[in-house]
């Protein structure tokens, strides 16, 4: 399962030559590739600091007109930290909904999902809370705010489906449906919020399964 950038995914080969090492010209993406992943593991710092351009490119030992090779502003960097939690999210809850035909099953695993993947992307955590993107362009902002509505509309999705399937949820309304899908939302946001201003040791899957037990109870 892609949770989270893969390290190996981005080093660079070096070859040995008489007067040492020389690193090669890295391959096509690869250092694009690289640079979203360090500013992800700069996110990571527990005092949750702002990460410039010069920091992010000391910490690749290159230069700031490097980072800007590859993408045209500090902005685009975190765009593309957001079109990877975008593509992740949505693919494994796609995943998820295929695998599942219960409407409540479908929830909890994209509850599970959502709390699994910030304790994995501890950095990524920042960005979906926004805590990231103080300071940047508005519409990062912006963007984030629609990711996170699309996974509370797959969430309304699937309670609608469980009203579908019979049992107690068969008497829930469609605005109640609403409401639920909501409050669930504000559950794995407080979860993620928690974990961030714990400096990541307050995990987000702590005890999960019983809240999630309750929450999706009717």
């Amino acid at each position: 399962m892609r949770d989270s950038f893969d390290p190996s995914a981005s080093e660079i080969e070096t070859t040995t030559a008489e007067e040492g090492k020389t690193r090669k010209r890295p391959r096509p993406g690869e250092r694009r590739l690289q640079i979203l992943q360090v500013l992800a593991e700069m996110l990571q710092n527990p005092k949750g600091e702002r990460v410039t351009t010069a920091a992010l490119a000391a910490k690749i030992q290159v230069s700031e007109a490097a980072l800007y090779r590859h993408f045209a502003s500090k902005a685009q960097m975190f765009e593309g930290l957001i079109s990877f939690i975008e593509q992740t999210v949505f693919g494994l809850i796609n995943q998820i909904n295929q695998k599942e035909e219960s409407g409540l099953a479908q929830a909890r695993g994209i509850l599970q999902m959502l709390l699994f993947f910030a304790e994995k992307n501890p950095g990524m955590t920042r960005v979906l809370l926004g805590d990231a993107l103080l300071q940047e362009d508005d519409r990062l902002q912006e963007r984030i705010t629609q990711v996170l509505d699309r996974v509370e509309t797959s969430l309304k999705q699937a309670l609608r489906i469980a009203q579908t399937q019979g049992g107690t949820w068969a008497n829930v309304s469609q605005d109640e449906v609403s409401i639920r899908a909501a409050m669930l939302m504000s559950y794995v946001l407080g979860r993620w919020h928690r974990f961030a201003r714990s400096g990541f040791k307050k995990l987000p899957t702590e005890a999960s399964d019983i809240s999630l037990r309750i929450l999706l109870s009717e």
